[in-house]
């Protein structure tokens, strides 16, 4: 695919179709990060942290933060 280099006010853009965007996981208005790189230019999601709770509802919202974790028996010169 091509794309025209526009003038767009005081700059330039190019339109991107949405299903390009849609294939990509981009939405409108979306933050994207932008490189350049021996003259290529590169568009790439942000990278979004997930908190505790995105994290714990992959896992079935199980943490099992509470209590302590047995590692076995002492190896080498661990002192409890």
């Amino acid at each position: 695919m091509q794309a025209q280099v526009k003038e767009w006010g005081n700059s330039q853009g190019i339109r991107i179709p949405k299903e390009i965007l849609r294939d990509a996981g981009i939405s409108i208005n979306e933050t994207l990060d932008v490189t350049v790189s021996n003259g290529v230019i590169m568009l790439a999601k942000r990278l979004k942290h997930k908190t505790l709770e995105e994290r714990a509802a992959e896992y079935g919202g199980q943490l099992n933060l509470d209590g302590e974790y047995d590692w076995g028996e002492s190896v080498g010169r661990e002192v409890w």
